[in-house]
């Protein structure tokens, strides 16, 4: 998945603004009901995905490098 730096950048700050929401509380009741907003795990997770999304876009890589060396009989 290609994705601009621009478009990683705005994942990241959707999933930041997610965080700090849940940090304020994760859940409440009413009466009988409970509103859970979301699994704060699932979050961590997006979160470090999209930080290195960023990094990606920004340093210009799009996929991983791959170097072998061959042993040589002398």
């Amino acid at each position: 998945m290609a994705v601009t730096q621009e478009q990683a950048q705005t994942q990241l700050d959707a999933w930041m603004a997610a965080s700090l929401a849940v940090s304020t509380g994760q859940s409440y009741k009413i009466g009988s009901r409970e509103l859970v907003r979301a699994n704060i795990s699932e979050i961590q997770k997006q979160i470090i995905f999209w930080q290195n999304q960023v990094s990606k876009a920004t340093s210009g890589r799009t996929g991983a490098r791959v170097m072998a060396a061959v042993p040589r009989d002398r």
